[in-house]
């Protein structure tokens, strides 16, 4: 009789496309960080580690596999690194999580930045445990050889594997299993996977200060970082949430969220891990040399990026390598990856794994690419959604509509061959304004208005000039333009003369929306329009390529074709001083935004569905997403959409009542600076409840409409590309 596994779940196959390799100065780094740790105080007399256990986890080996080719320093150093993170993490664990213990968390947490003082000069404290001590003998053997840009940048991520450590503390509080859009984006912080890149530096070569927070050296850095924490929920799922009582694990999400079995929730978590990798290889390959050339990036700078990657890829290689073989993880059984470009024995090796190669290296990676547009899928069928808000409707809205109208012929949108009066009207953009800001003057309700038309309108106009034509070069072109087109101070070169309605319509539009603005101010605006453009031209790549995105990079680029964080910036221009900007970077806050702004895009995908992908031949829809990456059907894919949309609400409203009366506390926050806070929550209810009142109200997205006008422009020609700024997707940048 054969015995049974007592393992939770069978391993999957894992897709691994590089070969681990190990670092010769092992065995030296393993005995410089047994020595360092019983220096700090972590080993005998700790509480949290033995000897024995630092033996067992063997960081050193972790290290020796994850940066195969630095010198012996270095991989000391590094290694010491990981027995702090590590040890953190346990001593946290031991201390307040098994405790429950949130105040004096709490004030662990607000000391460990301390030690991490830009100028090494600086005095801190004494430390008081071995974490702080550990601390700052690292940062000060590290930062010296890193510019201050790196320093600022490694200590930032540092602080959220450190700060974000509260969110898992509450939610084991609470009992609570986060969605998974949620689990995802704190995983990243919690995991350490971005401080785990910013050691990649250290050991390869620093990424030049001008690409480091461009789109494709972030998305390097984040699928490195999902693919990495994904692949540790699935080997330590038995030790955390059997053993711990974790709930921040992704194997848990998933088998909460869908309700499955945990093998099936372990697969799919295992897909998305092949699908963060692919995205990896695809942003490195198209992205990053697009990148180069636009920046006008020296060698030099060319070859630290490639270092960087390939560090990159080492660790990723390197971490599996190393899970496979600590006792910290459940890894019995384990069956070998698949690496397409070797097996595990070598080139043409007899034990690889054929059938399991092409399936990993394929059938996914295939369909992603495989899609045929213009598909009859309508009409979009609109489920029971979750709306918990109220809608109130500006009683302005009528005159809102009567002045569109004008502003539409006086700016040249309805004269450039995209739309007509009648194509305005079957928007009703003033219903949607009317929605979003119930209480506003008249004067602030126009201008919502024409933001909206601008946006709807360019949403249309981009697809048709650029799309029809594959044509990148003159999207980008353009996208230059519009930011040219947002003067924040006055050595900023004179806006060009607009050439089009786009830029004719952004020009008025910015120069009333800024009149009273900062220079400050404009240039957080301009920054906000300026991803959002950005963000059309990597739409516009993925339909040349005929490529749906990744799930995770797709909802995260959402965000930014939607115009989120434009409408963001410009709410908070109106709050005043009472609200420091720290503030609206602290995770409650971000994750109240992207919360809202997430239920929003996936409402319009559910209603934009028929348009989109029938009528449009566009790719970038979360129904199709979820479609292609899960090998479903429209029915299906869904219930998933509208079961995110209520799990992102619901996590809306999980964090007005829980999370921001502890910001609130732990901020010291006055009075008034709560009621600000309360009234952008507000804002923002009233916002989700207008979006969706006006989709439901509007001739847009029904499949009479679209019957009828959906196809050709309205002359009988094709307008010429000079610098139209948007790519499809449905845009709504409201102030």
């Amino acid at each position: 009789m054969t015995e049974q596994s007592s393992q939770p779940f069978r391993l999957p196959r894992f897709y691994m496309p590089y070969r681990a390799r190990l670092n010769p100065h092992l065995d030296e780094a393993r005995a410089h960080s047994t020595a360092w740790a019983r220096g700090m105080g972590m080993l005998e007399g700790s509480g949290v580690w033995e000897e024995s256990d630092l033996d067992a986890h063997d960081y050193g080996l972790l290290c020796a596999y994850t940066h195969p080719d630095c010198d012996s320093a270095a991989l000391s150093l590094i290694t010491d690194w990981y027995v702090w993170v590590f040890f953190f993490d346990d001593h946290f664990l031991d201390m307040y999580k098994r405790t429950n213990d949130r105040e004096a968390g709490k004030h662990h947490l607000e000391r460990l930045p301390l030690f991490m003082p830009m100028d090494l000069a600086a005095e801190v404290p004494e430390p008081c445990n071995p974490v702080e001590a550990g601390l700052i003998d690292l940062w000060r053997r590290t930062v010296p050889a890193m510019s201050a840009h790196w320093r600022r940048r490694f200590a930032e991520s540092t602080a959220h594997l450190l700060n974000e450590s509260m969110w898992e503390l509450s939610n084991i509080d609470e009992g609570r299993v986060a969605n998974p859009v949620e689990y995802i984006e704190m995983r990243r912080k919690v995991g350490g996977a971005p401080w785990s890149a910013g050691l990649v530096e250290y050991a390869t070569a620093e990424v030049p200060a001008a690409v480091a927070r461009s789109r494709p050296l972030r998305v390097l850095m984040e699928t490195f970082s999902d693919s990495v924490h994904l692949r540790n929920d699935l080997f330590s799922y038995e030790r955390e949430v059997r053993d711990e009582g974790e709930l921040s694990n992704g194997v848990l999400v998933l088998e909460t969220f869908f309700g499955c079995t945990t093998q099936e929730a372990a697969e799919t978590v295992n897909d998305v891990l092949t699908s963060r990798l692919h995205q990896f290889e695809h942003t490195a390959l198209t992205e990053v040399p697009a990148l180069a050339a636009e920046r006008g990036l020296t060698p030099d700078e060319i070859a630290a990026v490639a270092a960087y990657t390939a560090g990159l890829q080492d660790w990723q290689s390197g971490g599996h390598a190393w899970h496979l073989r600590s006792s910290r993880y459940m890894n019995k059984e384990a069956p070998p990856a698949t690496a397409p470009l070797f097996g595990p024995g070598g080139p043409g090796a007899g034990t690889t794994d054929v059938v399991g190669l092409l399936r990993d290296l394929g059938a996914q990676r295939l369909r992603s690419y495989g899609h045929v547009p213009y598909e009859k899928v309508g009409p979009s069928r609109i489920p029971d959604l979750y709306m918990p808000f109220p809608l109130r409707l500006n009683p302005a809205l009528s005159g809102a509509r009567d002045r569109l109208l004008p502003w539409a012929h006086r700016t040249g949108i309805l004269s450039e061959g995209v739309w007509d009066e009648d194509k305005l009207a079957s928007c009703d953009l003033a219903l949607c304004a009317a929605g979003i800001d119930p209480d506003g003057p008249p004067e602030a309700l126009d201008l919502s208005t024409q933001w909206l038309a601008w946006g709807t309108y360019g949403d249309d106009y981009y697809p048709l000039v650029f799309g029809n034509r594959g044509d990148l070069a003159a999207a980008r072109a353009c996208t230059a333009r519009l930011s040219a087109c947002m003067p924040a101070d006055d050595d900023d070169p004179a806006p060009p003369i607009p050439a089009n309605a786009v830029e004719r319509g952004l020009t008025d539009l910015w120069a009333r929306t800024t009149a009273t603005m900062t220079p400050d101010q404009k240039r957080t605006v301009r920054a906000t329009v300026d991803v959002m453009t950005e963000s059309w031209v990597w739409e516009l790549a993925n339909r040349v390529q005929n490529r749906v995105p990744d799930p995770v990079d797709y909802l995260e680029m959402r965000r930014a074709t939607f115009g989120a964080d434009l409408t963001m910036s410009l709410c908070r221009v109106g709050h005043g001083p009472a609200v420091p900007p720290e503030v609206y970077r602290t995770g409650p806050v971000r994750a109240l935004e992207n919360a809202a702004v997430d239920y929003a895009c996936l409402l319009n995908d559910v209603f934009s569905y028929q348009k989109e992908i029938e009528y449009e031949g566009e790719i970038h829809n979360a129904i199709l997403v979820v479609q292609r990456f899960f090998g479903i059907d429209y029915p299906k894919a869904l219930v998933i959409v509208n079961d995110l949309m209520t799990q992102r609400m619901r996590q809306f409203e999980h964090i007005v009542a829980h999370e921001f009366p502890v910001l609130y506390e732990d901020l010291g926050l006055s009075a008034e600076a709560r009621a600000v806070l309360d009234g952008y929550v507000d804002d923002l209810r009233n916002w989700t409840a207008g979006i969706l009142n006006w989709h439901r109200g509007v001739d847009r997205y029904r499949p009479e409409y679209l019957a009828r006008r959906a196809h050709g422009f309205v002359p009988d020609r094709i307008p010429a590309p000079p610098r139209g700024p948007f790519a499809g997707g449905e845009a709504v940048p409201v102030p």
